[in-house]
């Protein structure tokens, strides 16, 4: 339990090691005060002692044989476990761009001509330019957009880049900038 840290779980197993039943007591009766201790807002809660001893005979593994002063629960059996959640696996032509601008551009291919075409054409090309300069700085072309753009869509909508003005990419400031900022 991270909230005790690695002194009270040395602790704990120390005290399991010890050969008589009063010395493992005496020493579970120490180290039952040193987390009270650690743990104030514990003491707040109406069963606060019972969740210590709990906690204690937890970290132990239930191994720790002494006379404990409430019963005790094993923590975690009563709940059951979750079931895993299935990652959808997706068929991604190129994992630059991701499933759901690939998404977009099956949708973009089926829409009418229009405005609402144009503004959802000019968001999901900003969108794989900046995708592009994430993932390959160098592989960033408007050309590079604009075909995949006409791919994607079988051809049904193409990116004008004469008249079509990309917005700038968004960077984030280098490492090595960084470093020299801190030097100065």
């Amino acid at each position: 339990m991270p909230e005790y840290g690695r002194g009270i779980q040395d602790m704990i197993m120390y005290a399991t090691t010890l050969p008589t039943k009063e010395e493992r007591q005496r020493c579970a009766e120490s180290i039952f005060g040193v987390m009270s201790s650690m743990q104030p807002q514990m003491r707040e809660l109406p069963d606060y002692k019972h969740r210590i001893w709990d906690h204690i005979a937890y970290i132990s593994g239930y191994q720790l044989d002494i006379d404990y002063p409430c019963e005790i629960n094993r923590l975690g059996e009563d709940a059951p476990k979750p079931t895993p959640i299935q990652y959808p696996m997706k068929d991604i032509r190129q994992r630059q761009y991701g499933y759901l601008i690939e998404e977009s551009l099956r949708q973009l291919a089926e829409m009418p001509e229009g405005e609402e075409r144009d503004e959802m054409l000019a968001l999901v090309a900003n969108q794989m330019k900046q995708s592009l300069f994430i993932w390959n700085r160098d592989a960033m072309d408007d050309e590079k957009v604009a075909s995949d753009v006409y791919r994607y869509t079988k051809g049904r909508v193409s990116l004008d880049l004469d008249t079509f003005r990309f917005a700038p990419v968004q960077t984030l400031p280098r490492q090595d900038a960084v470093k020299k900022k801190k030097k100065k």
